[in-house]
């Protein structure tokens, strides 16, 4: 495994792409609504993408379609915009997007409700997965592990009896969209790759209302519960720092 540690001029890099990223998830979470396809999510996407000067990170990705994940109810990650996948009142979308600028990139994601339909079960599962990504975040620190990391999330996420999935984790970001090491949302403290000053990593819990399982449909990207619970997504990339864990999603 060859972790790679950034310089602060490429962690300074990684925050402005970092910053496009959240830019472009600002602008098309603000459109969801009833009525919005995923295809029209994804065209606001891209063209913010391009108007801010940098490149989509996922398209063209082992021939990935589209600049945009949408991820919508029981569907987990790597879901495809689609012009016929029209949200409805009740609904929640996982937005996930990465770009590349100067050489290097920056991915996030968020879940956000569609209309106001959402019963309680739903309001504790987007509430509890974003702190859980918050609880990972707060480990990221020089001599913690990705054990410490993915313990924290998990942790959070089945005291509020939800379930972490398994087959999809975090990752090493920089100069590619995916580098070492994995960074897991569950694991034992102490236990696996330790952080160094430099490291930047995608901590990104993808959480279930039921079981962990997880199974991949026939158009090879989207990945959905096996149970057909709903799922929630967030992701932020965090740079290891002497100062302590920095978000350069914001």
């Amino acid at each position: 495994m060859a972790i790679v540690c950034k310089s602060p001029a490429e962690i300074e890099k990684m925050r402005r792409s970092g910053k496009i990223v959240r830019q472009v998830l600002d602008e098309v979470a603000a459109m969801v609504k009833p009525g919005v396809s995923t295809m029209d999510m994804e065209r606001a996407a891209a063209k913010k993408i391009k108007d801010l000067g940098a490149k989509p990170a996922f398209k063209g990705y082992y021939d990935y379609p589209c600049v945009l994940c949408t991820s919508v109810n029981q569907e987990i990650v790597h879901g495809i915009p689609n012009d016929k996948r029209v949200l409805k009142e009740g609904d929640i979308v996982s937005i996930d997007c990465g770009v590349v600028l100067d050489g290097y990139y920056g991915d996030a994601a968020v879940t956000v409700p569609v209309g106001d339909g959402q019963n309680d079960t739903v309001k504790k599962l987007l509430k509890i997965t974003q702190e859980s990504l918050y609880k990972g975040i707060e480990k990221a620190r020089i001599g913690n592990t990705v054990g410490d990391v993915g313990a924290a999330v998990q942790e959070h996420v089945e005291a509020a009896g939800f379930s972490v999935v398994r087959e999809f984790v975090g990752h090493g970001i920089g100069t590619k969209l995916h580098e070492d090491p994995q960074v897991p949302n569950f694991g034992t403290r102490g236990h696996g790759a330790r952080l160094r000053e430099g490291m930047v990593i995608a901590i990104e819990p993808m959480v279930n209302v039921g079981r962990p399982g997880a199974r991949v449909l026939e158009d090879k990207w989207t990945a959905v519960t096996e149970d057909g619970s709903l799922s929630a997504h967030f992701e932020h990339c965090v740079a290891v720092t002497s100062d302590g864990p920095v978000i350069l999603t914001q």
